[in-house]
């Protein structure tokens, strides 16, 4: 038996690369013990694991180029990790490689009122920016439900988005630039802090790119000014048709809400028991709509969005009528995961992207999917652009229940594909969706993405194996029938 000291990591031994690091890396900087190795195993979709030998935490970016330039010139695969939020494992660990944790990376280096910006490192998270310039009038757009403990960082490599995108973007909508360390070593900034940058759009490729093309290790993000007033309307209604309908109309009506979700009759009573936040829990479906901006422009939406709402069907219609019970509101939506978790040993959270258009449809052929696959389905959502996430019950203790599960979620996103939205929305594919992969995209499409991948990291040592199938496994995949079973 090979000892774990003397694992192969890429052209050297793990003990040789440990010395090279020690070299300029304190002690508590280097994780290479058994004890302490096993919470970097996963990301949030512990359904898939593996133990990594080495973890690094570097302080400066200094640091990062230096590791980076080690494990080029050695081949060592390199695995980037933020708060591990993440739900496609997209920073599960390499068998024989690093884990570069920018967990250290945690200050806010600048905030300039004057040119709605901030300056920050990766493992900021993402309140702790709007926390740091509320005071000044002034908050950060992109607000994923794991806010709280999801950083800056991970947001870029993911282009996450949150309740709020319908109105102010996802992430690549949010960021002046950023600052990454290349695969060889070297430092490079893209974009400015000017609306635009000189050149190709390098900034929005990296944004959503998953750790395979580099390793951010600065951005400056756009900070808007806070409006002088938000209200949430929150509907009942009878059908999820109905609500999945209102949302359209919505839109329809010349209306962009700040945020427009969608929840269904599992996830309202299960957010309701948590964090009573007064969801009618006879209804069938939850629309929370919440416009902001003046007084006058507030409340003519308010009032239009709630007409039309009672007009189709809505059996409660419910303004916020101060910033307490709006907060109540919010918090019942953005409790709904962990809440769900009380209703099942384990859930399966998925994400596709759908037209607005499709809602109906959708939703009714994911309860036919779910009556199929015998697992009960929560669906709990960003309806304004269409960005599921529906949540499968499982168990899975009993043999044969996750693969069922995946099959499912398989399922699921492959009906995004054909109504004509994508994949993912804002988790990104990692080890997750690479199955489906080919039922978004052609060979042809798939050898550019690695063509990309290879002008960023010629010998493929960033984040190996995720994000982008190999042609094989397309045409393993495309045997099947496109059937992700």
């Amino acid at each position: 038996m090979v000892s774990l000291d003397k694992i192969q990591m890429g052209d050297v031994c793990k003990d040789t690369l440990v010395g090279l690091f020690q070299a300029f890396l304190a002690p508590d900087c280097i994780i290479a013990d058994d004890e302490t190795l096993p919470p970097y195993e996963c990301d949030g979709l512990s359904i898939y694991t593996k133990k990594p030998p080495l973890v690094l935490l570097p302080e400066t970016i200094d640091d990062v180029c230096a590791i980076m330039r080690i494990c080029h010139q050695y081949h060592v695969p390199v695995v980037a990790r933020g708060a591990g939020t993440g739900l496609c494992a997209g920073a599960m660990p390499h068998t024989n490689g690093v884990v570069l944790s920018l967990a250290k990376f945690d200050q806010i280096l600048e905030i300039d009122t004057a040119g709605r910006l901030a300056r920050v490192q990766p493992g900021v998270t993402n309140a702790a920016i709007t926390q740091a310039v509320s005071e000044h009038g002034f908050y950060y757009g992109p607000d994923p439900s794991s806010q709280i403990a999801c950083t800056i960082g991970g947001n870029v490599a993911e282009n996450s988005g949150g309740v709020h995108c319908l109105k102010y973007g996802l992430t690549v909508h949010n960021i002046f630039s950023v600052k990454i360390v290349t695969v060889e070593g070297a430092l490079l900034t893209l974009g400015s802090d000017a609306l635009d940058a000189p050149g190709l759009d390098m900034m929005a490729l990296i944004t959503g790119s998953e750790g395979l093309l580099g390793i951010t290790v600065e951005v400056c993000v756009k900070l808007l000014p806070t409006p002088e007033v938000a209200r949430v309307v929150m509907a009942g209604f009878p059908t999820t048709q109905q609500a999945g309908d209102a949302v359209g109309a919505v839109i329809a009506a010349g209306i962009i809400p700040a945020g427009l979700e969608m929840m269904d009759s599992l996830a309202i009573i299960a957010a309701e028991d948590f964090a009573g936040a007064g969801y009618p829990t006879d209804a069938a479906a939850l629309l929370l709509c919440e416009v902001d901006g003046t007084q006058g422009e507030v409340d003519d939406h308010a009032s239009k969005i709630m007409a039309l709402f009672k007009e189709l069907g809505a059996t409660t219609v419910q303004l916020s009528s101060s910033e307490e019970e709006r907060a109540l509101f919010w918090k019942g939506r953005k409790s709904a995961f962990p809440a769900i978790g009380r209703l099942s040993p384990d859930y399966y959270r998925m994400d596709g992207t759908i037209p607005r258009g499709q809602l109906s449809y959708v939703l009714q052929r994911m309860a036919e999917l779910s009556k199929e696959y015998g697992l009960r389905v929560a669906n709990v959502f960003h309806a304004g652009d269409g960005n599921l996430h529906p949540l499968i019950l499982f168990d899975a203790n009993i043999p044969g229940e996750l693969e069922r599960t995946e099959a499912f979620g398989g399922a699921i996103l492959e009906l995004c594909v054909e109504v004509g939205g994508c994949i993912t929305g804002e988790h990104g594919v990692g080890v997750e969706k690479l199955r489906q992969m080919p039922s978004q995209f052609t060979d042809s499409e798939i050898n550019q993405f690695h063509r990309l991948k290879s002008a960023f990291d010629p010998v493929g040592t960033l984040n190996p194996g995720k994000g982008i199938p190999t042609l094989r496994q397309c045409q393993e995949y495309r045997a099947l029938g496109g059937t992700a079973k």
